[in-house]
């Protein structure tokens, strides 16, 4: 039997649960995972079903079809069936650090990432040979004030003739705009430590040192044109204390960085995340 996964959002209203059951157990599909949420003060309901179902591609299409006209017009929802089975195409962007770009490769090459890397985009080459040694295509693009747009329209041939799903940043240190965002809307995911906006810059590590920090983090977070300030994906901290050096602040942060990312990266494979309102639902 495949496996299907179900997300829905729509207004709150009696009888949401019970119908959509009820629509899968018509369809002599199976059940294993429900998990559901209502934002009391905004009324809208979020719901995650994960469903077997024993038929062919066609009898599947027939479903859908049907979940649409009978259910989700109904109810007036927001919806998606995906299939777990099929491997998203994820693209890498980088710059010249190194360490996220190792963490998830490591991770995508021992099989613990459900996805494939068709390519490594970055807009220096000091990053090539870690491509080169998991055997995943690099393209530099270089980037700067004056070629920005030009270089993101070839940014956009890459994705759309590979046909990738979702962008991870693995500290790109490049600002996105709004022509990559609009087309990956909620499927451009981002890392930075969490000292923002309090110790922004070019040296975040040494001000939060200056200051006596306690705790340092890092945050993973959807891109929108508002700068570091998307829907939040995972957060993660670790306390430091005035024995620590600015260079242990930074190999903390770049630990917490990795972990951080690689969790949202899961999360947002599993399709365990749903935005709204510049906010998550992030589902167990």
């Amino acid at each position: 039997m495949a496996k299907y996964i179900l997300k829905i959002s729509c207004n709150d209203q009696q009888g949401i649960i019970a119908t959509v059951t009820n629509f899968i157990h018509n369809y002599q599909g199976n059940i294993v995972y429900i998990d559901q949420h209502v934002d009391s003060i905004e009324n809208i309901f979020f719901m995650r079903l994960e469903f077997e179902f024993n038929a062919d591609l066609h009898l599947v299409k027939h479903l859908k079809d049907d979940f649409s006209i009978n259910i989700a017009h109904r109810f007036n929802m927001d919806w998606k069936i995906n299939s777990p089975t099929k491997k998203p195409k994820m693209a890498l962007f980088v710059s010249k650090y190194d360490h996220c770009l190792y963490d998830i490769l490591g991770r995508y090459n021992s099989g613990e990432l459900h996805v494939e890397i068709p390519f490594i985009i970055s807009n220096h080459l000091n990053l090539k040979p870690i491509a080169d040694s998991f055997n995943i295509d690099f393209y530099h693009i270089s980037v700067t004030k004056e070629n920005k747009s030009e270089a993101e329209d070839v940014q956009l041939k890459l994705l759309t003739k590979h046909n990738i799903d979702f962008i991870v940043l693995a500290r790109y240190m490049q600002i996105v705009s709004a022509k990559l965002i609009s087309k990956y809307q909620n499927n451009i995911i981002n890392i930075h430590h969490s000292f923002l906006p309090a110790f922004a810059g070019a040296k975040p590590y040494h001000s939060a040192f200056k200051r006596g920090v306690k705790i340092i983090g890092a945050t993973s977070h959807y891109v929108t044109e508002d700068l570091d300030e998307g829907p939040i994906i995972e957060q993660d901290i670790t306390r430091v204390s005035h024995i620590h050096t600015i260079s242990d602040l930074i190999l903390k942060g770049r630990d917490l960085e990795k972990i951080v990312l690689s969790r949202a990266i899961k999360l947002h494979l599993e399709r365990k995340t749903m935005v709204y309102n510049n906010k998550t639902i992030i589902f167990s």
